[in-house]
């Protein structure tokens, strides 16, 4: 049987297959034998005929180079070439511009979909070779706030414990995070616990899967994340519910924060009393800091958090909680983002980050973040870009904002598994191995690094090897002849987290893959048992004030919304851009989910008109009639919409509202028109 990790969610799922059939791996700590519907589909698309199974370069290009296009089959406007010719394309295109408008014109995006060895030899590659800092990845658009909020308060922006904390834990509070659709095996572990009468807190603006477990079902207002969290936090502490041994030995500033927090009106569970629809939540705040400061508590969270103006405040926050409460450093309790993509934890790790380096170091000069490097893009400052297996076409905000940008370029790459919205604007493409095609490592939401084997057979280069060869035509060859080189030198750069995870070691463990750091031939599985990893070795308590905007203010000052706010989210057969998942036979039979559907509520029938399709619009763009199905669990005045098909146009509707850190856009929240079709 031959082992692979499922790639898609966070949560990393180990699969066995068998002639190509998956077979469960019952004694893989992840998995443990249950795969989701993606995990045990999700592999049919590595033969689809759609599939880029080559070097394309566009015809002006090679007209450029003075390269006769007869001998090549044309692909619309691409004409497939060899990859050495690709190589040198690219290489001698990007030597060009460099030596034009200097090394800082070039830009690099990518990683996260993809192993860490790619995803380091990216970044090595922009850094060390062409000698810019602008280096990013998706967790811009997903969990950047995480491991902003992280490192501030307790030192790594990771998880501090893995999944199976949850059998452990006597309160687990899940907050805006549909898990049962984004990480449905980590729902199964909420859910075995919950049926056991473990309490469960689960907090979001619309009733989700887990509701139906919970002991607290909290459906807040739109971006009132911070404003609920605050006044818990202030409960605990000003009815003395903290854990003062734990506060007074590992915690370094609790008086400071005591003192903010309690002079700030706005922290005070009673604000809910005044908020139409919402007064529930004064009383269950109340309730929720008893059962938090009584019980072993674990705190989950998902893109409903972080997508936000607050997102970074909002992890701090939650961050605040464990460190009053001392529910972080032992078992049964901790921090735990649930990443949106199995590799997103290990892009960061490796530094595929504008202001990180491997390990975390801090690099000489911070690069863009990618919103940057879109502004950056439209004055003509980047004049290059690679993405590496990310669709900013299509899965960023202000879509049009961005092909604006990408039609600007000079010159972009893009590898890829399929075309998709990116590869419309590139002049080279390359077809290179998915996951289930080639030897990597992947590090999920819980910190576990699994090495993950092919299961299929390809002749087309891994990401890594596109680099390498373009590499040696400007000059630098790195030496590298396989993913074990990459990875032995990333763990050179990267001592502290991956010095001792050899091979042969993730190898001889791939079932109970380690967490890192790892060390004396074994992993970590949970942090912070003696000391956090900040410069004193304590926890920080950092207060953020609540910012009454959107939803809270208009039901604060006009007592009813009017018009509608839209949120987006996933549905549990597909991915994202859905770019594979659409092509699995398998999951393109769910019909309900063959375009992105519109959830409303029942109390908006009679405002919608009973309407069966309805157009979304923004002063950032609009979307097509999309359908429009009604439902209990959406509260009325506000919309929830998927964001999986390019041809919805979803994103375009958002703007650069953005977490003030971390740029990590405002997805949850968004004030639209709507037109109902006739």
């Amino acid at each position: 049987m031959k082992k692979t990790v499922c790639t898609y969610c966070g949560v990393g799922c180990e699969i066995g297959f068998d002639r190509s059939s998956v077979v469960p791996i019952r004694s893989g700590v992840v998995s443990k034998g249950k795969l989701c519907v993606k995990g045990r589909f999700g592999h049919e698309f590595v033969n689809h005929p759609d599939r880029i199974k080559g070097a394309l370069v566009k015809k002006r290009l090679l007209d450029e180079f003075k390269i006769d296009t007869s001998y090549f089959d044309r692909r619309g406007e691409f004409f497939s070439v060899p990859y050495e010719t690709a190589y040198k394309i690219v290489a001698e295109k990007l030597k060009e511009i460099v030596s034009t408008h200097g090394s800082r014109s070039f830009a690099a995006v990518g990683g996260a979909r993809t192993n860490c060895e790619s995803a380091y030899l990216l970044q090595k590659f922009t850094r060390e070779v062409v000698g810019s800092p602008h280096v990013d990845n998706c967790a811009r658009i997903c969990h950047a706030p995480s491991l902003k909020g992280l490192k501030e308060t307790v030192g790594e922006g990771a998880a501090s414990v893995p999944f199976d904390e949850i059998y452990n834990s006597e309160f687990i509070f899940v907050l805006g995070s549909n898990t049962t659709e984004a990480h449905p095996i980590v729902a199964h572990r909420i859910v075995e616990q919950a049926r056991k009468g473990i309490p469960l807190a689960v907090l979001d603006v619309r009733e989700i899967g887990l509701f139906k477990f919970a002991k607290y079902k909290l459906v807040i207002p739109f971006e009132s994340n911070l404003l609920f969290l605050n006044a818990v936090a202030r409960v605990i502490v000003e009815n003395g519910l903290y854990d003062r041994d734990f506060v007074e030995k590992r915690v370094s500033n609790f008086e400071e924060f005591k003192e903010k927090i309690l002079s700030d009106e706005l922290s005070k569970p009673e604000v809910f009393r005044k908020i139409p629809g919402y007064e529930y939540l004064t009383e269950e705040i109340y309730r929720l800091a008893e059962e938090i400061s009584k019980k072993k508590t674990l705190f989950m969270w998902g893109l409903g958090i972080t997508e936000h103006e607050d997102g970074s405040e909002t992890v701090m926050a939650i961050a605040n909680l464990a460190l009053l409460t001392g529910n972080v450093g032992r078992k049964g309790t901790g921090l735990l983002p649930l990443r949106g993509q199995n590799n997103v934890q290990g892009a960061c790790d490796v530094g595929m980050l504008p202001y990180y380096l491997p390990d975390y170091k801090k690099p000489e000069e911070i690069g863009y973040m990618t919103p940057d490097i879109i502004d950056a893009a439209l004055r003509g400052e980047i004049r290059a870009l690679w993405v590496m297996g990310e669709d900013l076409a299509h899965v960023h905000p202000n879509s049009n904002k961005v092909k604006r940008a990408l039609e600007s370029l000079e010159f972009l790459v893009v590898n890829e598994l399929f075309p998709c919205e990116v590869t419309k604007f590139a002049d080279v493409v390359f077809g290179v191995k998915s996951c289930y095609e080639k030897t990597g490592v992947y590090i999920n939401a819980e910190r576990r690094i699994h090495l993950s084997q092919p299961v299929f057979d390809s002749e087309l280069p891994d990401d890594w090897e596109v680099i390498s060869a373009v590499s040696r035509e400007m000059g630098v060859d790195f030496g590298f002849k396989t993913s074990e080189d990459v990875w032995n030198e990333l763990r050179k750069d990267a001592p502290e987290r991956f010095g001792e995870a050899s091979y042969e070691l993730l190898r001889k463990n791939f079932e109970e893959a380690p967490q890192w750091p790892v060390k004396d031939g074994r992993g970590t599985p949970v942090l912070y048992e003696e000391k956090f990893s900040t410069p004193d070795g304590k926890g920080r308590l950092i207060y953020n004030r609540y910012r009454v905007r959107g939803m809270v203010e208009e039901l604060l000052e006009k007592r009813e919304i009017e018009g509608f706010y839209l949120t987006t989210g996933r549905v549990l057969p597909h991915y994202n851009n859905a770019n594979q998942t659409s092509r699995c036979k398998t999951l393109e039979k769910f019909k309900l989910f063959k375009e992105d559907v519109v959830y409303a509520s029942e109390k908006d029938r009679e405002r919608l008109k009973n309407g069966k399709r309805i157009k979304l619009k923004t002063e950032n763009g609009e979307t097509p009639f999309l359908p429009l199905e009604f439902n209990k669990h959406v509260r009325k005045g506000t919309l929830f919409v998927t964001f999986h098909r390019a041809k919805s146009s979803i994103n375009s509707l958002f703007g650069d509202e953005s977490d003030r850190f971390v740029k990590t856009a405002k997805f949850k929240s968004i004030k639209v028109d709507v037109t109902v079709e006739e």
